[in-house]
């Protein structure tokens, strides 16, 4: 890996409007192109929206998605790389040609490959199916970047995964923060009318952002994710309104040693920006960690135990995330 310039992004994205989450995504692209970025990350299902998508219908989950990598949405983010001569991902719900539906996130590269990843742990509406590969491949800045889609860096073993993959980046695009639960251990409902009284009263809706539900959240895991295995992870995010539940944003970046190198906690469209220093990988815990595994004690990893559940079993019964 050579370094790096990197961008995450955090937008509040309009349900179904495919034209209008576009129309943002293009305006941080090209502000992100103009401050010498190289890799940029955007969230998860940013392009077509998120949590509305479970009251939709088949019929109309069918009609907002499209194919990978031939749709238009997928051709406009080549466009868009090739453009602004940056690596880009965003997320949508794909429709392949057999009729599957996907939690997608797809990658252009500015000489013209693209890349997808099928979220493993997909729960967002029944007719959504679970991917069921990790996503590894090497850029035009001679980086090699995985993807795993919010639920899917939760599991330990697929960041790991990643990594024993090549991984040396890790985008994670994400739309977590402020959800319900029932669980006063985890996140929980951040109160519609903070949101709406954000410029009114900037200190509460900051406190909530940073607080348990939001960054407090985030700082419980998602270091590890990057210090264990030892690698940059560009963590996107929602922010804002997101059907009846209000994502916290918290856009950041990591270094290899699990560190921020650059965040946000603004209650707004926001990116940030940070230096990707290729020299910290080598000699990371993480790396120096996995360096002394024994794979050989593992198998059991790899054995059901009996207590494994659909994703969508475990994510709302109400008592967790």
């Amino acid at each position: 890996m050579k370094n790096l310039r990197a961008a995450a992004v955090q937008f509040e994205h309009s349900p179904g409007d495919k034209a209008a989450n576009f129309a943002k995504v293009t305006r941080f692209a090209k502000e992100a192109a103009d401050r010498g970025v190289q890799l940029i990350a955007f969230p998860e299902c940013c392009l077509t929206g998120y949590w509305f998508l479970r009251r939709l219908s088949r019929a109309q989950l069918e009609a907002l998605a499209e194919p990978v990598f031939s749709g238009e949405l997928s051709q406009a983010l080549l466009s868009l790389s090739n453009e602004t001569r940056m690596t880009i991902g965003a997320g949508l719900v794909e429709k392949t040609e057999e009729g599957q539906l996907h939690n997608t996130y797809v990658v252009a590269m500015p000489d013209g490959r693209m890349a997808r990843h099928r979220k493993i742990h997909a729960f967002e509406h029944e007719a959504v199916s679970s991917g069921s590969e990790y996503t590894v491949f090497d850029t035009p800045h001679d980086c090699r970047v995985g993807v795993l889609i919010c639920y899917d860096v939760n599991i330990c073993e697929n960041v790991r995964m990643t990594a024993l993959k090549g991984a040396e980046v890790l985008l994670a695009p994400h739309q977590t923060g402020g959800c319900a639960s029932i669980n006063p251990n985890t996140m929980g409902l951040i109160e519609r009318s903070v949101w709406d009284r954000r410029n009114l009263d900037p200190t509460a809706i900051e406190a909530e952002l940073r607080g348990p539900k939001g960054r407090g959240w985030l700082m419980r895991w998602l270091p590890a994710r990057a210090h264990d295995n030892g690698l940059f992870l560009i963590f996107s995010n929602g922010v804002g309104v997101d059907d009846d539940e209000v994502r916290t944003g918290n856009a950041m970046i990591l270094d290899p040693y699990g560190r921020i190198l650059a965040e946000t906690c603004k209650a707004g469209d926001d990116m940030v920006i940070a230096d990707l220093d290729a020299s910290l990988i080598a000699e990371s815990t993480g790396r120096r960690w996995i360096k002394t595994r024994r794979p050989e004690l593992y198998q059991p990893l790899a054995v059901r135990t009996g207590l494994e559940q659909d994703t969508r079993a475990v994510r709302f019964d109400k008592k967790g995330i």
